[in-house]
């Protein structure tokens, strides 16, 4: 088995809690007391502009809640957007750890919208973890999209056989995988970490 040398990371679901999927979308439904099938139908035409960073939060708002008079602000609501954002403290510990250890290059693959990326990237300190962030918003693709995963391969001129993805969701994972990576589904800090040392992966 060839080594590794190469470690992409999802962000939501392993390293942090998702940025806007459909739990944090549901949470922010109720609290502000939105109807779920009139918002979700203006998501879905509007989610993969969104993320691939070809409009920007304010215009994604602007078509999916503020398009009519609300009883809150689009800064209250923003700032709730943001709040659901937690981090893996364990998780992030491991990334932390290996990218101390200079083994491996460490960079992401993860689908979030430009201001929420930027946001997380921000406050959690990822740009101490990741030399590239190969984040749908910046090059315009999206997983499970297989350009997405060849994009990276070919930013960082690595072989497929020598680098690891780390993702919580199995379609994710098979088109990666179906390159050549290896992969590892997120399911815990602790397992994630028994994951990698099989692959000889250790800080």
């Amino acid at each position: 088995m060839a080594t590794i040398t190469a470690l992409f990371w999802d962000v939501g679901g392993v390293l942090l809690t998702n940025a806007w999927d459909h739990e944090e979308r549901q949470r922010a439904l109720q609290q502000f007391g939105l109807d779920e099938i009139e918002f979700e139908s203006r998501h879905e035409m509007l989610v993969s502009s969104f993320e691939r960073g070809r409009i920007t939060q304010q215009e994604y708002l602007e078509r999916t809640i503020f398009y009519r008079p609300r009883p809150f602000s689009r800064e209250v609501f923003t700032e709730y957007m943001v709040s659901l954002s937690r981090p893996d403290p364990e998780a992030l510990q491991l990334a932390k750890e290996l990218t101390r250890s200079r083994k491996y290059f460490m960079a992401t693959i993860n689908n979030e919208s430009k201001e929420l990326n930027l946001f997380r990237i921000q406050t959690f300190g990822l740009r101490e973890i990741f030399s590239l962030f190969v984040s749908s918003c910046f090059v315009g693709l999206r997983k499970p999209e297989d350009g997405i995963y060849r994009l990276a391969l070919e930013i960082t001129q690595k072989a497929p056989e020598e680098c690891c993805f780390i993702d919580d969701r199995p379609l994710n994972l098979d088109s990666a995988s179906k390159l050549g990576m290896h992969v590892i589904q997120m399911e815990n800090a602790g397992q994630l970490r028994q994951e990698l040392a099989k692959l000889g992966v250790a800080g």
